[in-house]
């Protein structure tokens, strides 16, 4: 898996970017995981592009896997979603629940998810 590791300070998250999926199975979850333990860190960031489509269709139930998966490795997630016209309803339904919960969250750009990330 592609990924990039970002120092700020004295804390660092891993960044998946990607024009290409890096994210299309629940097993894929333990992939981020692993590389989080490697890097030592428990913060990720994880841009759209980097999200197959199945992750944005509910009934797939991939995002909740993948999401309770890096929960209960208590990975911190920021999902990066530029232009939420995209999504279906019951995704931004998803977005407004997660966004009031510590352990992952929704935003606009990077600086608002580094900025929740890193406190």
């Amino acid at each position: 898996m592609n990924y990039n590791l970002i120092d700020k300070g004295d804390k660092r998250y891993i960044e998946c970017i990607s024009n290409e999926i890096l994210i299309s199975k629940e097993t894929d979850a333990m992939d981020l995981i692993a590389a989080c333990f490697e890097n030592n860190t428990n913060l990720l960031i994880i841009h759209y592009e980097a999200l197959s489509e199945d992750f944005f269709n509910l009934r797939t139930g991939l995002a909740g896997a993948i999401l309770q998966k890096l929960v209960n490795y208590n990975i911190k997630v920021a999902i990066i979603i530029a232009n939420e016209e995209n999504l279906n309803d019951r995704f931004r339904e998803m977005i407004i629940e997660a966004n009031k919960r510590d352990d992952y969250r929704a935003f606009k750009s990077i600086t608002d998810a580094e900025n929740w990330i890193l406190t």
